[in-house]
């Protein structure tokens, strides 16, 4: 136990909760406790959060992964972590797409790296109307993937690189669209974030939604569910959390060593639409669901916006390009 009282892997009393409630725990028959086989296993982990749900005695074994990846990051192991992930790296380390040149105000619109990659048309409809009310837009990287993966260097200068850019643009307010985004930098850019769908209350845009709908809580949002708050706002039928699926499989980058375990996730949203409207509000996610052969699910602001957009995965890549000329 650290001096402060917080209670960490080697506190451990190997209950299995978190053995039984991960997939990714399961399938090797560890604990967070097993800190050696933790080692070996950093980079199979999704830092959905999980474990840190259930552990009886409040070990946040999302941070011990990350802990640990830092550790393997900074050491001489690094070197085959930047072999590993060089693609995302070479994107996102310094992001290759930044694009501050429609920044016009004290406000900015923040839509993140993935909502203009699969949601162009909806994204534009966003930055249009926000426009004449306004707000700019920034297209730029949070610094999360990077965060990730253990590179905490690279994670503290993009977060002071960014507090920078937004200080020298007077940016007060960053209207944020991805829970990723929100959830990551939290306050540490030293300005007031807020997200979309209060925004869009605020100024009395968007339709409201009739329908019941299935909402897929993605993972940084299970804990506290300010985003499930702020989007009731528009719901006018009954919203049914999904929130058993552990991840949709992205998080933490883990798809590239745990690719079956993945596919388990996304198979386990897919069948949640054979019967049922499924709606989320990452960007991210929808993609991966998508991907994963299961076309039946909408992010909830192609509706609050009247846009009815599907993610565009095939041409992802070259929308996300595309911002950096917008």
């Amino acid at each position: 136990m650290s001096k402060e009282g917080i209670k960490t892997a080697s506190d451990c009393i190997f209950c299995h909760k978190c053995r039984d409630n991960c997939s990714f725990l399961g399938k090797y028959g560890i604990h967070i406790g097993d800190i050696d086989r933790l080692r070996e296993l950093a980079y199979h982990c999704f830092l959905c959060g999980r474990c840190t749900s259930v552990c009886p005695i409040g070990i946040d074994g999302r941070q011990e992964i990350i802990d640990i990846r830092r550790s393997i990051a900074s050491s001489d192991e690094g070197a085959k972590v930047v072999k590993r992930y060089k693609g995302l790296l070479s994107e996102k380390r310094d992001y290759r797409f930044r694009n501050y040149r429609n920044s016009n105000g004290k406000a900015a619109f923040f839509p993140g790296c993935n909502l203009p990659s699969l949601y162009p048309k909806t994204t534009a409809r966003l930055v249009s109307i926000l426009s004449e009310r306004g707000i700019g837009t920034i297209y730029d990287c949070c610094g999360k993937p990077i965060g990730e993966l253990g590179f905490k260097d690279d994670e503290e200068r993009i977060i002071a690189d960014l507090r920078k850019r937004l200080s020298e643009h007077g940016v007060e307010e960053l209207v944020v669209a991805c829970p990723n985004c929100r959830d990551f930098l939290g306050d540490r850019l030293g300005i007031k974030i807020v997200g979309i769908y209060e925004k869009l209350h605020e100024l009395g845009i968007g339709d409201a939604i009739d329908d019941d709908i299935l909402l897929y809580v993605p993972c940084p949002d299970r804990a506290l569910r300010v985003w499930v708050d702020e989007i009731r706002l528009f719901a006018r039928g009954r919203i049914e959390l999904a929130d058993d699926v552990q991840c949709c499989g992205l998080g933490g980058s883990a798809m590239a060593e745990e690719p079956e375990i993945a596919e388990s996730f996304a198979s386990a949203l897919g069948e949640l639409t054979r019967d049922k409207k499924l709606v989320c509000y990452c960007a991210s996610c929808t993609g991966r669901i998508k991907r994963s052969g299961y076309p039946e699910v909408s992010h909830i602001l192609t509706w609050i916006l009247g846009t009815h957009e599907s993610p565009d995965t095939s041409k992802s890549y070259i929308n996300r390009v595309l911002t950096r000329f917008k």
